[in-house]
């Protein structure tokens, strides 16, 4: 493969990775050139650095530099899970897997209640949100 760099190596994970799990491995492979933290406070610290760039960029309405922003809080955030050996793309799924449950849960109490979601306060399904939270 003609392998013979640490960044032929990060290149050489696949593109066709879901991006949580190849930002992982890249980390991983960057982590063994010893390109890494001392401890998870380290990316903590980023990713509030990046949060605040994220915020400066939004408000600015830079699409281009909040996009890559929210790219590197993203990045930072798969680098606090390796530290605590989270993987990251279980973490989403079963986050979407549990949003999607509780948004069931808001849709069939409007529906038993002859209630249009789209006709609802964000306030009124909050509420139905934090009941859902506590089923």
């Amino acid at each position: 493969k003609n392998i013979e760099t640490h960044t032929d190596i990060i290149k050489d994970i696949p593109k066709n990775f879901p991006a949580l799990l190849r930002s992982l491995k890249i980390q991983e492979k960057a982590a063994k050139a010893g390109f890494d933290w001392d401890d998870e406070q380290g990316p903590v610290d980023k990713i509030k650095e990046e949060v605040e760039e994220f915020l400066l960029e939004v408000k600015a309405m830079n699409q281009e530099k909040a996009e890559e922003e929210l790219g590197d809080i993203l990045f930072s955030l798969v680098n606090v899970s390796r530290f605590l050996d989270i993987n990251p793309e279980l973490a989403l799924e079963k986050t979407i897997n549990k949003f999607i449950k509780r948004f069931e849960y808001v849709e069939d109490t409007c529906l038993r209640n002859n209630l249009v979601m789209e006709d609802m306060t964000l306030s009124e399904l909050d509420k139905l949100w934090d009941e859902a939270k506590e089923k």
